[in-house]
């Protein structure tokens, strides 16, 4: 008998589990934006490379089935921007090779789905943000991706005095015909550049269109009570951390509602990389702040690079709800793990609605 109880203890989960459902639509009229988390730990090994791949294939396969409009990644594109001695233990790839491989991953979607990225700690100095020299430029030029280029609307200087894809504004009318501002701000912008996106933004001729900020580092988790970041230690002068962005950039600004960051790893598990919170701006507008990182997920600093996870935003027809969910390709691709691809958690899985 007790041998039957335990075939029916292991057994009745995996009965109860409901069946695996691709990604679609819950509307057939709606669109697509994903959101890719930090790819640094996918990159930093040769072993990893291939499981980013899986994910920006992914995304181009089923831009057609999601309408997919528009992919954002929230930096930290690799883990050591130009160490030419990777140790083996954090990293065996050197930052040039890292640069080849993320540069590589995106090209599947070149010429398929536009794509904003932003740049991180990472992504600058010889491993973390020694200073703000980074070889994006060389590797992520304006004219890369047609598709992303037309949307482009005013760049403005990197450290360097460069003007590039670091500190960029973009302009996007989706497919129910509303208008977006997307910006896409280096990590801890220098205030210029902050100042430089609150003038854009409240330009006359955005005043249709609904703002989105694309940065690093702005948030942390929910294990930390989902509070903008306070402080950070990184010798690059001049910088705006999470709190003081939202009082000079996000809180005066009448048309800005949406905020994607990463960065935050609190824990290896689900709740120590992902954040939400939300306030008014000076219109008396929500503003939505969703933090969405993975880097952590698979095995810690050093395992797979993430799991897989990726965030699917959803933009219903109503013009203001947006419907999160987080899912996994590297899960789906298997019917052995099929079960894992879908997370619902509160904190995974939930509506923004912009018009409260």
């Amino acid at each position: 008998m007790k041998y039957l109880l335990l075939w029916l203890g292991l057994s009745l989960p995996a009965l109860a589990q409901e069946p695996y459902r691709a990604p679609a639509l819950s509307d057939p009229k709606s669109w697509t934006m994903v959101v890719l988390p930090d790819p640094q730990n996918y990159v930093k090994f040769a072993e990893n490379q291939p499981l980013f791949d899986l994910m920006t294939v992914w995304i181009r396969q089923n831009a057609a089935k999601l309408n997919i409009g528009l992919v954002l990644c929230t930096g930290d594109l690799v883990d050591q921007n130009l160490n030419p001695h990777p140790d083996g233990t954090h990293g065996n790839q050197t930052g040039t090779q890292q640069w080849e491989a993320v540069s590589k991953s995106f090209a599947h979607l070149d010429g398929q789905v536009p794509y904003i990225l932003c740049t991180g700690n990472h992504d600058y100095g010889i491993k973390n943000a020694e200073n703000r020299y980074s070889q994006f430029q060389r590797w992520f030029p304006p004219e890369r991706n047609p598709l992303t280029n037309s949307l482009l609307k005013a760049m403005t200087a990197n450290a360097q005095g460069i003007p590039t894809l670091e500190n960029a504004c973009y302009s996007f009318t989706d497919p129910h015909g509303q208008k977006r501002l997307i910006f896409s701000l280096e990590f801890l912008p220098r205030k210029e550049v902050v100042d430089w996106a609150g003038k854009l933004a409240a330009d006359p001729g955005y005043a249709d269109h609904t703002g989105i900020v694309l940065t690093h580092s702005y948030l942390r988790s929910s294990l930390k009570n989902n509070e903008p970041i306070d402080a950070e230690s990184y010798p690059l002068g001049t910088q705006t951390v999470g709190r003081e962005l939202w009082k000079t950039l996000l809180a005066p600004s009448r048309n800005l509602q949406l905020l994607i960051c990463g960065h935050v790893a609190d824990s290896e598990g689900h709740e120590g990389h992902v954040g939400y919170r939300e306030d008014r701006n000076a219109a008396g507008k929500t503003v939505a702040q969703m933090l969405f990182n993975a880097q952590r997920e698979g095995g810690g600093w050093h395992g797979n690079g993430g799991d897989g996870w990726l965030r699917l935003l959803e933009f219903l027809p109503d013009g203001h709800t947006i419907v999160v969910r987080t899912f996994s390709p590297l899960f789906a691709a298997s019917p052995a793990t099929q079960h894992l691809a879908w997370r619902m958690a509160p904190i995974d899985s939930f509506r923004i609605d912009l018009s409260k």
